[in-house]
């Protein structure tokens, strides 16, 4: 009776390793695992749509300090600091620095909120894929607003979760500015 037992488990143990390895073989030496979700989308990749419906590549700005900012109408830290993010923007174009805010609006809606609080900057539209995929930047919380800060080179020099306050924002676009 024992030696049946253990006759069993062996056999089952042998079946179980050998099907691992019929898949693993099936897959080949340089499978990918499916992961829980797939990698986020570099920032410089993305296309978005303006409120024209034109696409608009982030990687147009990416020799300038780029300030990327996703908001919602809706989102009142936001449009505290949209006004704040206007003058810098209208204070620093000249020194290559370019502010963008990604909405997960609808055009239309972007549109009637500018008829109250003009933005000189370009607002894009993204959708909820491009909140999730804001997750790779530190936006773990996929919570509004959310600021990301680029140097020249591309690279993340800092974010913010919640309002930006404008000197803040200020002391590190003259830091980046000065590089």
């Amino acid at each position: 009776m024992m030696r049946s037992r253990l006759w069993l488990m062996l056999a089952g143990t042998t079946l179980i390793a050998a099907a691992i390895g019929y898949r693993l073989g099936a897959l080949g030496e340089n499978a990918e695992f499916p992961t829980a979700a797939p990698p986020a989308l570099p920032i410089f990749e993305m296309v978005l749509t303006d409120l024209k419906g034109q696409p608009q590549a982030i990687s147009q700005w990416r020799s300038k300090v780029l300030v990327v900012n996703y908001w919602a109408t809706w989102c009142h830290p936001c449009l505290e600091e949209m006004p704040g993010f206007s003058r810098l923007q209208d204070k620093y174009r000249d020194k290559s620095v370019q502010f963008v805010g990604i909405s997960i609006d609808t055009a239309s809606k972007i549109l009637e909120f500018q008829k109250t609080t003009p933005v000189s900057y370009p607002l894009l539209i993204g959708d909820i894929g491009v909140m999730e995929n804001s997750a790779a930047l530190g936006n773990t919380r996929q919570a509004l607003p959310f600021t990301a800060v680029f140097d020249r080179q591309g690279h993340l020099s800092a974010t913010k979760l919640g309002r930006f306050a404008e000197a803040d924002l200020e002391r590190l676009l003259l830091e980046l500015v000065s590089r």
